[in-house]
């Protein structure tokens, strides 16, 4: 039956509320501290909105994120199989948070209070509006008719399927993650050098080169999109930003150019994400050949 099981993801997602309204998906919140103070993000922005946040990263205002704690899965997974039903959690990439982890201790505890239920938690190796492309797609794949075994499976075979590209404007927040050097961003911010980046088939964040100019990293999303996308006739694509909407529109208007989609979703990139990537985040997700 259609209704026997419920699509859990977290806030990391990045989903549009629609997206999660109209396929009955449910989002965990997750942790956020910026200027002193803590807050939950939920998909709607209720407790501090994306363009704040990004106008306080702006000011030099630094963000740092919490993963979820097995508590809390505890909290919102339990009233779920107390009411019969069965649960799908498709989580943030295990390669960039502890969050899965923290599904999974949680899943085996409650499996022991409800041997009748299931509860499957998947790690998407994905992170922001790629992940919220696969549970999308997922809640589309339920809809289908597939059962909770049946779509935990698809899930595992197309997360390797599902390609993220990135680009950031400022270095200095790749440079705070570790993943560049200080030198090479003073030297790529005097050169208006910016990253060129995906998520690989482990889930972790990966350089793959350098451009310079924000329009030519906008054409370099494209290009590898030329490059791996698999019949983008049939695909809905996501493409997310960090409160940049008319670049979004920009990158938008490229690969509409170059396909013939069934439907581009564009969203904001929020603060699990936003935080570690800056202002300006620009990603495009779609499905390929590989990852």
């Amino acid at each position: 039956m259609i209704n026997d099981f419920i699509i859990f993801t977290d806030a990391a997602s990045d989903l549009p509320t629609e997206l999660i309204e109209t396929h009955g998906v449910s989002v965990l919140p997750m942790y956020f501290e910026i200027d002193g103070k803590s807050y939950r993000h939920y998909p709607d922005g209720r407790e501090l909105g994306y363009s704040r946040f990004y106008q306080m990263l702006r000011s030099g205002i630094m963000a740092k994120t919490s993963q979820v704690n097995n508590l809390e899965y505890l909290h919102y997974f339990e009233p779920v199989l107390k009411s019969g039903l069965d649960i799908l959690y498709i989580s943030l990439s295990s390669g960039l948070s502890g969050t899965y982890q923290s599904s999974a201790i949680a899943a085996k505890k409650l499996m022991e209070r409800y041997p009748k239920r299931k509860i499957y938690c998947v790690d998407s190796r994905c992170a922001s509006v790629g992940q919220g492309m696969l549970v999308y797609h997922a809640a589309l794949k339920k809809y289908e008719g597939l059962d909770i075994d049946e779509l935990k499976d698809w899930v595992v075979q197309n997360r390797d399927h599902l390609c993220h590209w990135f680009t950031v404007n400022d270095l200095n927040y790749l440079k705070r993650g570790g993943r560049l050097s200080t030198s090479a961003a003073i030297v790529g911010t005097m050169l208006s050098v910016k990253p060129i980046l995906h998520v690989d088939k482990d889930g972790h964040l990966i350089l793959r080169g350098k451009v310079r100019g924000r329009r030519k990293s906008l054409v370099e999303l494209a290009d590898h999109m030329e490059k791996f996308c698999v019949s983008p006739e049939k695909q809905t694509i996501f493409i997310g930003h960090g409160d940049c909407i008319d670049d979004a529109g920009i990158l938008a208007s490229m690969v509409e150019q170059r396909f013939a989609l069934k439907n581009i979703a564009v969203s904001y990139i929020g603060p699990i994400i936003g935080a570690h990537t800056g202002p300006d985040v620009m990603t495009l997700c779609f499905f390929g050949s590989e990852k």
